[in-house]
């Protein structure tokens, strides 16, 4: 296959792995405000969609950077790397989305370019200080979620502590509209940028690694498209982990996940912090059930739920150092 051939089959991975992102993901967006039964879950997921194709009007690509740039060396980026940590990414994630296992995408493929990066060329093909960030992002974003959404929780309860129930759900119905937008748009930010990482470095590559590392429009508006249309097809199995088991919702806690998970979002995109859009809803969810009550948390369910974290960028990892290992025929 001539060089140009290839280019187009990894980009057409890389947007493949962008819509199981959004798949995967869409219960992220959505499932609070589908388990407070504010918006049916067709509306919500088209709802999420047309917030995730529009952030990148909202952000810059700090995000799109660290993954391109950050985590593997470019000088070392072939399309045989890359076909390994997408395809780990890609395996990991399918796996996952059949089990109604809410991993992380975003360390998927993390785990993927630093299994197939070792692969190719051993510890020196790692950006350690990228690594690390993206590593600090695991335990951070969740425990900052956690945090936030148990801090407006204790707000919302103070200010309205006097008034009546009936007039607070209703109140907190219509701004849900608001925090699942913007947690949306969070989503939308930082995970798209992701993809958006991968087919810059492959450009870069492919160019000769002339220039400056740079993302174009084009890659830009394809991954919101491609983000947005998986996010579209929704990941039924997982709205119910993230939407009841964990804990039961009002709308009211579910604005205040959503809120958290936004603030949350929105400071990691800021930062070019490639976090887990999983991880911290997750720990926005968890912060409001123990507002509540310790026992409102199903922990048998969240554990589960951490153990998967633990152990998606090792397994996405090893996947991908095996196919990067068995595509040598293929790749040049």
């Amino acid at each position: 296959m001539t060089a140009p051939v290839i280019l187009a089959i990894l980009v057409a991975v890389a947007l493949a792995f962008d819509f199981l992102n959004g798949l995967h993901d869409a219960a992220n967006s959505i499932a609070t405000i589908v388990s407070t039964r504010v918006l049916k879950p067709s509306y919500a997921v088209a709802w999420a969609a047309g917030f995730n194709f529009i952030a990148f009007l909202f952000f810059g690509l700090h995000v799109a950077k660290t993954i391109g740039a950050g985590i593997v060396s470019v000088d070392l980026v072939t399309d045989r790397l890359i076909f390994g940590a997408l395809g780990g990414a890609i395996v990991w994630n399918i796996v996952t989305w059949m089990a109604g296992i809410p991993s992380s995408s975003s360390h998927a493929l993390v785990g993927g370019l630093v299994g197939a990066g070792l692969a190719k060329a051993g510890l020196k093909a790692i950006v350690w200080d990228g690594v690390g960030k993206t590593a600090a992002g695991i335990v951070v974003s969740p425990g900052f979620g956690f945090l936030v959404a148990l801090l407006l929780v204790l707000i919302v309860t103070w200010i309205f502590v006097r008034s009546r129930p009936n007039a607070v759900d209703r109140l907190f119905r219509r701004l849900q509209f608001v925090s699942a937008s913007l947690y949306s748009l969070g989503h939308g930010g930082n995970d798209a940028q992701k993809t958006m990482g991968i087919i810059a470095v492959l450009l870069y590559a492919h160019a000769g690694r002339h220039g400056a590392f740079v993302v174009p429009l084009w890659v830009v508006l394809s991954c919101q498209a491609a983000m947005a249309l998986g996010t579209l097809f929704g990941g039924w199995r997982i709205v119910h982990t993230m939407g009841s088991k964990i804990t039961r919702l009002s709308p009211m806690q579910g604005f205040c996940a959503e809120s958290a998970g936004a603030i949350t979002l929105f400071t990691a995109t800021y930062l070019g912090v490639p976090v887990s859009t999983t991880h911290t809803i997750t720990g926005a969810i968890i912060g409001v059930g123990a507002a509540r009550r310790t026992s409102a948390v199903r922990w048998g369910v969240a554990r589960s739920i951490v153990v998967a974290w633990i152990i998606t960028m090792p397994l996405a990892g090893l996947i991908a150092a095996g196919l990067y290992m068995i595509s040598g025929p293929v790749f040049p």
